[in-house]
């Protein structure tokens, strides 16, 4: 962005390659902006003097978009996620489908279906884009928390990124961490329980994880949750789900 109205040329090496890097060029070019490059780790910038206004449609959060797909397949049924787009989350899609969740492309979205019976085991490991991406790997170890098998997980990108297994322990989940590498053996089900979140991503699995487990969960310490999640509880509600946010 600062580059853009910068005099001269700018080049920035090893770019983030995610979508919404992406999405940021086709604004700031539908601006006025000149970039080469988009889409690979090598931008180019030439600098204009100055950027006019646009209409712009900015893209799905694929992150929210991944946790929503999580829900049905954990706790069973159907739903439709208007806007979805598969090629925002294949390799988080392809994973998902190997577990044994159905999903398919809709004229307006995506639509993920879970049928009777346990999911399949299935190995993940967390990449740069456009591998599996790190932000789902929280909620894809509770929905793997069921399976009916071992599921091994590996996080390549960040450190100390399972302090959601302890928690998810607590609901009877049974998860060994070895460093980047955490082993997970489903279990038939899982069993409500006080859980407290640690960070974004681990509160979101948690209440994923309380949709399927039998009993109350209540999980403390939500205020990470609306850094990334907006009125997740009335858009889970909406789809049947049993949630309400309480004060202590």
């Amino acid at each position: 962005m600062a580059a853009a109205t910068a005099t001269g040329k700018s080049t920035l090496h090893n770019a983030a390659r995610e979508p919404e890097i992406v999405d940021l060029c086709n604004l700031l070019v539908a601006m006025g902006a000149e970039i080469e490059g988009i889409g690979s780790s090598d931008l180019t910038i030439h600098g204009v003097p100055r950027l006019h206004g646009a209409t712009y449609r900015v893209m799905p959060d694929r992150i929210e978009l991944g946790t929503y797909m999580l829900a049905p397949a954990i706790a069973g049924g159907s739903v439709e996620l208007a806007g979805g787009r598969i090629d925002l989350v294949a390799a988080f899609a392809e994973k998902l489908a190997a577990s044994g969740v159905e999903i398919a492309e809709t004229p307006t979205g995506l639509r993920v279906s879970r049928g009777p019976g346990r999911i399949r085991p299935v190995d993940v490991a967390t990449e740069p884009f456009p591998g599996f991406p790190t932000d789902l790997q929280a909620q894809m170890m509770a929905h793997l928390a069921t399976a009916e098998g071992t599921s091994v997980l590996e996080e390549r990108i960040f450190e100390n990124r399972f302090m959601h297994a302890p928690e998810l322990a607590r609901m009877g989940a049974r998860i060994e961490v070895q460093g980047g590498t955490a082993r997970v053996r489903g279990v038939a089900r899982l069993r409500g329980a006080p859980v407290m979140a640690t960070d974004l991503r681990a509160s979101v699995s948690l209440i994923l994880a309380g949709l399927a487990a039998e009993g109350e969960t209540l999980v403390k310490r939500v205020y990470h949750l609306d850094r990334g999640y907006e009125r997740l509880e009335a858009k889970l509600g909406a789809v049947g789900a049993q949630i309400e946010r309480v004060s202590e």
